[in-house]
């Protein structure tokens, strides 16, 4: 037998030794309180700035909220909407006189829900009874339904002179609340 043959089997065992010893010697180069430390239980939430889930509930039942600012934000997005939809759905000149129509009567439309929002209570600092916020959604809902009635007329003028993909962009879903406060806010119908 010749040296050549038993020099690569030789080599082949060292390297497989060193390959298995390597990993299980480099535990050895630290000290128990490294891997300690990475099991360390997290600091306590009132440490690291956060309040724990009762001291949240108990901070949004203090938390003020204003009914006023809410309904102008309401009122602000169904204008914005509405600028958005134009630049959507690229009207041709024939079809221009019917949404300035449709514009008209959504502009006087948001002109009083502007005027309703300035009615609101700016602040409520105090959680209002159930009878209370029953009423205030039947108030709310009164509102929709009165703005409806004086936009559809002239929603259904455009949508006749609209055109298959301009009518496609219009019956698309809209986001409407369903991102923002949940799913069931989210209605079909005009804005």
């Amino acid at each position: 037998m010749s040296i050549r043959s038993l020099v690569l089997p030789t080599a082949l065992v060292l390297a497989a030794g060193f390959a298995f010893t390597a990993p299980a010697s480099a535990f050895d180069l630290f000290d128990d309180d490294m891997i300690e430390l990475a099991q360390a239980t997290p600091p306590p939430p009132g440490a690291r700035g956060e309040r724990t889930p009762g001291e949240r509930g108990a901070a949004r039942l203090e938390r003020s909220f204003s009914p006023k600012s809410m309904c102008l934000d309401m009122a602000a997005r169904r204008i914005g909407d509405r600028a958005y939809l134009k630049a959507r759905l690229e009207l041709k000149p024939d079809q221009m006189a019917t949404w300035a129509a449709f514009e008209k009567a959504a502009d006087e439309a948001s002109a009083k829900s502007m005027a309703r929002c300035q009615t609101l209570p700016t602040e409520m600092k105090e959680r209002p009874t159930y009878l209370e916020r029953l009423t205030m959604e039947e108030d709310v809902m009164k509102a929709r339904i009165s703005t409806i009635e004086a936009v559809k007329p002239s929603l259904t003028a455009l949508v006749a002179v609209l055109t298959a993909e301009q009518k496609a962009i219009l019956d698309r879903p809209r986001m409407g609340f369903a991102h923002r406060a949940g799913a069931a806010m989210s209605r079909p119908g005009p804005r």
